[in-house]
């Protein structure tokens, strides 16, 4: 049986890196099954940015929502829920805007979404010789097993027949990653979205993804299908590690499904 059509928004989280968001929205323009809005999550960036996310509105000739706030430290939780507020999409794929897209990594998505799950997929790790290269060529060859300039080779392959062998996974928070994540919005707006508590680098997908599961909304770990392949760069700042690791270790022992300071409250 055919699934019911539903909407699809593409989140895409950026800060201050407008060459690496222009890949990103290049390889949105390739999809095969183009998202049906952009929401743009933007963390503080300047006029480099906004110049970016124009140009590629008027381009793509889909809607584009942007969500900014001023520059005050790493406060991705904050503008996620403030960019979802904005969405008029029933089902989000979410990225990092330095993550590259497979040309069918939307109809992937897609394919497995079913009420219930959320889906967590895997990356490729661009080095920086070929992230370099692809930052200043404006070009993204196509990627593959045997390309040189990439790690996490496993996660290249992409075998959609054969995906659905990683699609169980143990219902565990730990090593979600907001760069490659897929869920239904009345599923984030259940658990009330991201803590903005949150600040500074760390946990905050985990302690997102800990209040699904609490929920009774199921994760999916997905591979050999939704590929997407992430530009090197340097690490973020560390700082928070310690108290955000606190605030998801505290989600999880009292079963929390909702949290004080999120969506509702932007």
């Amino acid at each position: 049986m055919e699934k019911k059509a539903f909407t699809v928004g593409l989140l895409i989280s950026t800060y201050n890196w407008p060459r690496a968001l222009e890949a990103v929205l290049k390889s949105a323009m390739r999809q095969t099954r183009m998202p049906d809005e952009i929401i743009i999550a933007d963390d503080g960036s300047g006029v480099a940015t906004e110049a970016i996310i124009r140009k590629y509105a008027l381009l793509m000739g889909i809607p584009f929502r942007h969500a900014w706030h001023e520059d005050d430290g790493f406060r991705k939780s904050l503008i996620l829920n403030k960019a979802v507020k904005l969405s008029e999409s029933e089902y989000i794929i979410e990225v990092d805007g330095d993550i590259v897209m497979h040309p069918k990594f939307v109809e992937d998505h897609i394919h497995h979404a079913q009420k219930g799950i959320f889906i967590q997929g895997a990356r490729t790790m661009v080095q920086e010789n070929r992230t370099t290269r692809i930052l200043n060529t404006g070009s993204f060859d196509p990627i593959n097993f045997l390309s040189l300039g990439i790690g996490n080779r496993f996660n290249s392959l992409r075998i959609p027949s054969l995906s659905w062998i990683f699609k169980l996974s143990k219902q565990d928070a730990t090593k979600t990653r907001g760069c490659n994540l897929a869920f239904w919005k009345e599923d984030f707006i259940k658990v009330n979205g991201y803590n903005n508590t949150f600040s500074g680098w760390g946990s905050e997908d985990n302690e997102f993804a800990a209040r699904l599961i609490n929920a009774g909304i199921k994760k999916v770990r997905l591979k050999w299908s939704a590929n997407c392949y992430h530009l090197h760069h340097n690490c973020n700042s560390k700082s928070e590690v310690e108290a955000n690791e606190y605030r998801y270790m505290e989600t999880i022992r009292y079963n929390l499904i909702s949290c004080m300071n999120g969506y509702a409250e932007v």
